[in-house]
């Protein structure tokens, strides 16, 4: 991967920004999203804990049959939960990360929305890694505990200079697949602007935890009445000129959006793999609470 080459005022700034998304991340996880996150993520299955006297209603199955003949009174086995995780970022880091035409662009809303992730995972103990790609993997941070190590993945992706302009969604979840031999739960961050990938996803959602963060901008769902302007695709570099006054335009491109995120929804839902929406002109918490609700409802 290569990082860009920034001068001490570069850097200063870079720090700022992770600085505040961090001071803003961790406020609300503190707030909102600890409890959640713990309740909406299952460890990694149960482990034994301990034996105890047997009670009216335990599981005749858990009788720790060793120590009943012992003591000649029957015990069970105790199990609990294995809380601990190992997290994945799968964050697109392709020229169209760079859109915003609000206050935001569409790597600072994925950034925000993994600093809610990452420091929620810091708090439960959890291992967090990831993994950077275009239309391939840019870079790949194995998972580590620790506040430390996940502001690390924040400042690389923050400051991360692709080799590659394009999207591939599936080329990153492929290479996911031959290193993470274990069941690992993913967050993919993307705007999912690019050519089916459903065989991928089919495949890391049947091996892993697998959750689709879709990014959006509201100029890419639907264009403003301005009169004629001109588009230019960063990943291909393609320009056109398209005159907005024209309803029949407008109309088109927002029919175009529509079947584009539909598609990615049936997909999602077909392969039973969650899907968040997030827009850079709203805020980031309402889609995550209902996200992490409707997981711990489910458990």
């Amino acid at each position: 991967m290569e990082l860009v080459q920034s001068g001490p005022d570069d850097l200063k700034d870079l720090l700022k920004k992770v600085r505040r998304i961090e001071i803003k991340a961790r406020g609300l996880t503190d707030q909102l999203f600890a409890g959640q996150y713990h309740a909406a993520f299952k460890g990694r299955g149960m482990s034994f804990a301990e034996v105890r006297n047997y009670q009216y209603g335990d599981d005749v199955r858990f009788i720790d049959w060793n120590v009943t003949a012992r003591f000649n009174e029957p015990f069970v086995k105790v199990f609990e939960e294995e809380r601990e995780l190992s997290v994945m970022l799968m964050m697109d880091v392709s020229a169209s990360s760079g859109f915003g035409s609000h206050h935001r662009s569409l790597r600072e809303l994925a950034a925000e929305i993994a600093a809610i992730i990452g420091f929620s995972a810091v708090q439960n103990n959890d291992k967090i890694g990831a993994v950077f790609y275009s239309s391939q993997v840019e870079q790949f941070i194995p998972p580590r505990k620790g506040r430390s190590h996940f502001l690390r993945i924040l400042r690389d992706f923050l400051a991360c200079t692709p080799t590659h302009a394009g999207t591939r969604t599936g080329v990153a979840m492929e290479y996911l697949g031959k290193i993470l031999r274990k069941k690992s739960t993913v967050f993919c961050i993307s705007d999912f602007i690019e050519p089916s990938f459903s065989d991928a996803l089919k495949i890391a959602g049947r091996k892993h935890d697998l959750l689709l963060m879709r990014i959006n901008d509201p100029m890419l769902c639907q264009l403003p009445d301005v009169g004629l302007i001109k588009l230019r695709d960063p990943e291909t570099g393609a320009a056109c000129w398209l005159d907005t006054h024209q309803k029949k335009v407008r109309t088109h491109w927002q029919d175009h959006w529509q079947s584009h995120q539909k598609k990615l929804k049936l997909a999602a839902q077909r392969y039973g793999i969650d899907l968040a929406e997030f827009n850079s002109s709203s805020d980031v918490t309402r889609p995550l609470n209902q996200l992490f609700q409707s997981r711990g409802v489910r458990r």
